[in-house]
């Protein structure tokens, strides 16, 4: 069986699927990767489905180490970068890296999270349905460290490619009103859209909180209800908290909003300091938001990588063959 041994990786690196489904009634969060279609990418470059469990990063990159046999591999994620021994590999490509070699996750540039997956995934037992870590409960078992080692189920056929990775939708986040914005004065929802916001520093996976004006909302207390990732919390502060995958399952502050499903991945990508808006939409437009999001996850079609293996050529002194066949000299 192929191992793969952590030697270096960043707080918070994890193992993460598409998450827990079903089980909030009884108080467990969904946990799930964060960004689901540089999971899935990164699950299509070597033959995956989009649901099985790969490595999550978060901000810093990783380093492992093969043992046993040969690994299929491949990196997704803003900026995120790929290499074997040290050797850059293309992005949108995956590669074959066997016993011994080094295997580097480079940081991302310009987003938050990357993902490492492999052919077959890992040798992980699910705990009810899933094999995401949820970092705060230890549901599904711990973040990673030096040292541990991750059993790998598949083989290493060739590599594969994908003609383009695949792109979030751009612009504002989009949001629908509620289910409590009657808690707050009349105008409340135009001033949540109006302004700019700026993600801040202490925003991590249960929840990204926002920069900007204070919303205020009718005295007295609430009691306790349903939340999930995507409502938009305000606490007493004023300031307003977006829960994302890891948040709880209830909550007893009012809830003005709820970013749309399709948009969450955008803004968990978001680094520290990224300014955004966000946009009032109807349930019609979240819908078919989330069903272009499905869609783009079911498209994934890689192709075999030319029958090339990337780590040998980025093995082989390439360039020193290369003549100028318009050269008529020696």
């Amino acid at each position: 069986m192929s191992v793969l041994v952590v030697e270096r990786c960043g707080p918070g690196t994890s193992i993460q699927d598409l998450g827990r489904q079903g089980w909030r009634r009884q108080g467990v969060s969904t946990a799930g990767a964060a960004d689901r279609l540089a999971l899935a990418a990164a699950n299509a470059l070597v033959g995956n489905s989009a649901d099985v469990a790969a490595v999550e990063t978060i901000l810093a990159g990783a380093r492992f180490r093969i043992e046993g046999g040969a690994v299929l591999l491949a990196a997704a994620g803003p900026g995120v970068t790929l290499a074997v021994d040290g050797r850059t590999v293309a992005p949108g490509v995956s590669v074959r890296a066997g016993p011994g070699q080094a295997i580097d996750l480079g940081p991302t540039r310009g987003g938050v999270h990357g993902y490492l997956a492999v052919a077959g995934g890992f040798t992980l037992r699910p705990q009810m349905g899933s094999r995401s870590v949820h970092l705060r409960s230890g549901i599904g078992g711990d973040m990673l460290m030096p040292g541990t080692r991750l059993g790998v189920t598949g083989g290493a056929s060739g590599p594969l490619a994908l003609p383009r990775m695949p792109e979030h939708e751009t612009g504002p986040i989009r949001v629908m009103a509620g289910p409590q914005d009657d808690w707050f004065p009349p105008g409340t929802l135009g001033t949540l859209t109006a302004a700019t916001w700026r993600v801040d520093a202490r925003s991590d996976r249960m929840g990204r909180f926002l920069d900007g004006p204070r919303l205020q909302h009718h005295a007295g207390s609430m009691v306790s209800d349903g939340v999930l990732p995507g409502s938009i919390q305000v606490p007493p502060s004023g300031q307003p908290i977006v829960l994302m995958r890891d948040c709880q399952t209830t909550g007893g502050y009012p809830k003005i909003a709820t970013a749309i499903s399709a948009d969450l991945d955008r803004l968990a990508q978001m680094q520290a300091g990224a300014e955004f808006r966000l946009q009032l939409v109807d349930r019609i437009t979240a819908v078919a938001a989330a069903a272009r999001l499905a869609a783009k996850i079911a498209g994934l079609a890689p192709q075999p990588a030319g029958g090339l293996d990337s780590a040998r050529l980025l093995a082989e002194n390439l360039i020193s063959g290369v003549v100028d066949a318009h050269r008529t000299d020696g």
